[in-house]
């Protein structure tokens, strides 16, 4: 396995998520980061779509997409964004939904939830789980026509799969769960976290600061932060994960399907040997963006 020639071409040119010492970073700095997007150009068109609206979900804000300008119901995707709970947003994002919204033809519900550090651990995943709960209780408003699947990209797929987990409890029935280079365990010990932890995208340091603004203290083993944690898999929503060939966090996402498989879930992993961490969100800078988001959306068609 080898880097994709991309893949080289993009770590030359941003080395790191984070270009300063994580550890002088504070809320200033977090701030500034948040308000300048530095990828904005490789994130995709933004596609002009019918059905566009701004709503709260319980007090949770979120964005609404259809593509189908139609007033029938449709099935519901509830989009997680990445950016290790830190950093990201509906409106950084707004273009990946669009896409995701064209590709599959669902009401997409992008999800702006609640960033660490000012707002640590649980409240993330709550923010995730009042979205999911209130989309199963108010259909119509959401115009879903009760088929409900999760994606999350990141940070975002630590939380689509927790949602899911939390879903099966309820009683609550999803059709599937798509999880991209998720975070399912803040261990950080996979041989990818030694093999890729430094150079690659997505440093080990700086996934450690991540984790550190997000859980503030709590039990890393919490199946809430760490959903490779959770003692039963049986019963959850079958799941597809992608994950990236240079990635420290690819281990993890690719434990994470083999339990599942093993719990007697149905889940698939799909690995793009040459990629690294971030690269289905940049379609600018990666051809495989296109595809990896072709297949989710072939996959989530098949289950919804």
């Amino acid at each position: 396995m080898r880097l994709h020639p991309q893949a080289e071409a993009y770590l030359e040119r941003y080395p790191s998520d984070l270009n300063t010492d994580p550890a002088l970073i504070d809320q200033a700095v977090i701030d500034e980061m948040r308000a300048h997007d530095g990828l904005a150009d490789q994130r995709g068109p933004r596609v002009d779509l019918p059905f566009v609206r701004d709503v709260q979900a319980e007090g949770v804000p979120a964005r609404v997409y259809r593509a189908d300008p139609g007033d029938h119901t449709l099935p519901v995707v509830v989009y997680f964004h990445g950016g290790g709970w830190v950093f990201g947003s509906v409106r950084r994002n707004d273009a990946l939904a669009r896409d995701l919204a064209v590709r599959t033809g669902a009401v997409v519900v992008s999800v702006d939830y609640r960033l660490a550090p000012e707002h640590p651990f649980p409240a993330a995943a709550e923010d995730a789980w009042t979205v999911v709960r209130d989309i199963f209780a108010r259909p119509a408003f959401y115009q879903s026509n009760g088929r409900v699947a999760l994606v999350g990209d990141s940070a975002g797929g630590n939380l689509a799969a927790v949602a899911a987990w939390q879903a099966r409890d309820a009683g609550l029935t999803l059709a599937h769960q798509v999880l991209v280079y998720p975070i399912t365990d803040l261990a950080m010990d996979t041989p990818s976290y030694r093999a890729y932890g430094k150079g690659f995208g997505l440093d080990a340091a700086e996934m450690a600061w991540f984790a550190r603004q997000y859980a503030a203290g709590a039990d890393p083993a919490d199946p809430r932060l760490s959903p490779l944690r959770l003692p039963r898999l049986a019963g959850l929503a079958p799941a597809t994960v992608l994950t990236a060939g240079f990635d420290v966090l690819r281990d993890e996402g690719e434990d994470y399907a083999r339990r599942l498989a093993e719990a007697g879930v149905p889940a698939v992993v799909r690995r793009f040997d040459g990629m690294v961490h971030g690269f289905a969100g940049l379609p600018g800078l990666f051809d495989d963006a296109l595809e990896a988001r072709q297949y989710i959306a072939t996959r989530l068609r098949a289950s919804l």
